[in-house]
């Protein structure tokens, strides 16, 4: 008999041991890469997340999506959910697996549905304009 085991992934709530907070950010935020703007919003989402750096959240509408391609590359977060990833081929290898989102995240952090972030490094630029 053919039995599979299911590993269920863990799924934590922010808290006062781990917090994570949602904020409208400030101004315009636009990311560059190669001379490109690759996003820009007034409505990004600011989150601070314990351990982490804060990372501004950007809507998928506000993003030039013709320039991400969707990689294989996937992380868990037990707080967010599963985490899928984009690279800008503009950018060369610098810019590989550069965008990360959250297309059905838990519910505690349903806010970021629909965002994209960036990695700072992986990025000409993260700009805000006030």
């Amino acid at each position: 008999m053919d039995t599979k085991v299911s590993k269920s992934k863990d799924i934590k709530i922010p808290g006062p041991d781990h917090p994570i907070s949602i904020s409208p950010a400030e101004g315009k935020v636009r990311i560059t890469v190669a001379g490109r703007i690759v996003a820009e919003s007034t409505r990004a989402l600011w989150l601070e997340e314990k351990g982490y750096p804060p990372v501004y959240y950007l809507p998928r509408s506000d993003a030039d999506l013709s320039l991400l391609i969707r990689t294989t590359h996937y992380t868990y977060c037990p707080y967010k959910g599963d985490c899928t990833y984009y690279s800008i081929p503009i950018g060369g290898t610098k810019s590989e697996n550069a965008v990360w989102t959250y297309e059905k995240p838990h519910e505690a952090l349903a806010g970021i549905k629909e965002y994209l972030a960036f990695y700072p490094t992986r990025v000409d630029a993260i700009e805000v304009i006030s």
